[in-house]
């Protein structure tokens, strides 16, 4: 079984940053992809940014240019910094991984830009 504990996200304003980090542990023998979705009120969870494994990071069009995402092998987490925040960033954030036969996924975490 695997677990994935994400950071706690946070209310911010807009233009602001925010960064968060989700750790995987357990039995994790390969890992084809970890990465970053997002589900605003009332919308679909979408993908916000995901790194295959040996590749590069591939972004939403939405968060290009604003959010990076980076992942330490060693440690098995990875990271989602997050720049130039707007209102409709405002979301809940999971966490994914993703294995040869599966998908596992973090409980969310809340993050909030407003004035």
């Amino acid at each position: 079984q695997v677990q994935l504990v994400e950071s706690v996200g946070g209310s911010v304003q807009p233009g602001g940053s925010l960064r968060l980090s989700c750790a995987a542990s357990g039995s994790i023998f390969s890992i084809n992809a970890m990465g970053w979705y997002r589900q605003a009120p009332g919308k679909e969870r979408e993908l916000v940014a995901t790194i295959i494994r040996g590749g590069r990071p591939s972004y939403a069009n939405s968060v290009k240019g604003r959010f990076t995402a980076s992942r330490d092998n060693a440690k098995n987490t990875v990271y989602l910094q997050m720049n130039s925040l707007k209102p409709e960033d405002t979301a809940v954030y999971y966490c994914n991984l993703r294995t040869v036969s599966e998908d596992y996924w973090g409980k969310g975490t809340l993050v909030t830009v407003s004035s």
